[in-house]
């Protein structure tokens, strides 16, 4: 048996998806399918329990999956130290981050080191914060970027850098033809939010809180580029990372406003599974990203 299927197993059960699992593998979904159904032959019981849209793990399916697990973090990390040792920058880093740092933090960054290290195949995925702690604790990915980084048990965090919460309004709103606004000019706003279980949302009613100020959330979505869009419609206003809005404010279609009270900064941070084994491809890719 090979650890390669073991894996693919392993991200089959994790991602509840054969397509997903294709995808982090670099194989076709066909393939997929094939080496479970090698899995299933090889111990002659079913593993997997495929429902439309989702995937679940059988008695024996949860045996092999908690030793494979293991099996695959222990040949990772052997392979990391390996790679260590010889000093070659090349394999695969598995990111994962949330879509206001993933598109507008780390391009720049991922296309330096993508240049520099020729060998490396970088995966990154787009998740939610939550997901990105989850997965860097099972070993689903090497490194997570994200916002508002909480020290969490078996959680390392490196920090990484600030963003500027702006408020975010349409071209044709009162506030947008101003340099700068107090937050109390949003009491009684409506508004577009991130959902509320999302960092920078928990943190943006924290802010709104201190300063007594009660807004009315028309929207509440999962990621930047549909809050932006809502907003250009003149649904409501936001309040974003600057970064993510540079786009829009430079075609016009948005409008970005700092606050005069204060700078409200979002910090990000780097996180990892502790105890974890980097390869030098992984350690570059953190010098990368944490290079002025």
């Amino acid at each position: 048996m090979h650890l390669e299927t073991l894996k693919v197993f392993c991200d089959v059960v994790e991602t509840r998806s054969f397509s997903t699992a294709a995808s982090q593998n670099f194989v076709t979904q066909s393939a997929v399918s094939q080496q479970i159904r090698s899995l299933e032959d090889r111990y002659g019981r079913r593993l997997l329990e495929r429902t439309r849209g989702n995937v679940q793990l059988t008695p024996a399916g949860e045996i092999l999956y908690q030793v494979s697990k293991e099996i695959v973090q222990r040949y990772q990390d052997m392979e990391a130290r390996l790679q260590a040792l010889t000093k070659v920058v090349a394999g695969t880093v598995r990111v994962a981050t949330v879509h206001s740092i993933g598109l507008y933090e780390l391009s720049t960054q991922i296309k330096r080191y993508l240049k520099a290290f020729p060998q490396v195949h970088l995966h990154l995925e787009y998740s939610r914060s939550s997901k990105i702690y989850e997965d860097a604790l099972k070993g689903n990915i090497d490194l997570g970027v994200v916002a508002y980084p909480s020290r969490r048990p078996g959680i390392n965090v490196l920090p990484f850098r600030e963003d500027r919460l702006v408020l975010v309004c349409p071209v044709s709103h009162a506030l947008a033809r101003h340099r700068q606004v107090s937050m109390r000019k949003l009491d009684g706003e409506s508004f577009v939010g991130y959902e509320r279980d999302i960092p920078t949302r928990k943190e943006t009613d924290r802010l709104l809180r201190r300063y007594g100020v009660e807004v009315r959330y028309v929207m509440e979505l999962d990621n930047v580029e549909t809050i932006k869009r809502v907003v250009e419609i003149g649904t409501g206003l936001a309040i974003l990372p600057e970064p993510a809005v540079r786009p829009e404010v430079k075609s016009k279609t948005l409008a970005a406003v700092q606050f005069s009270d204060e700078v409200f900064l979002r910090p990000l941070g780097i996180i990892h599974r502790q105890g974890k084994h980097f390869s030098p491809a992984a350690e570059k890719f953190i010098a990368f990203l944490r290079e002025e």
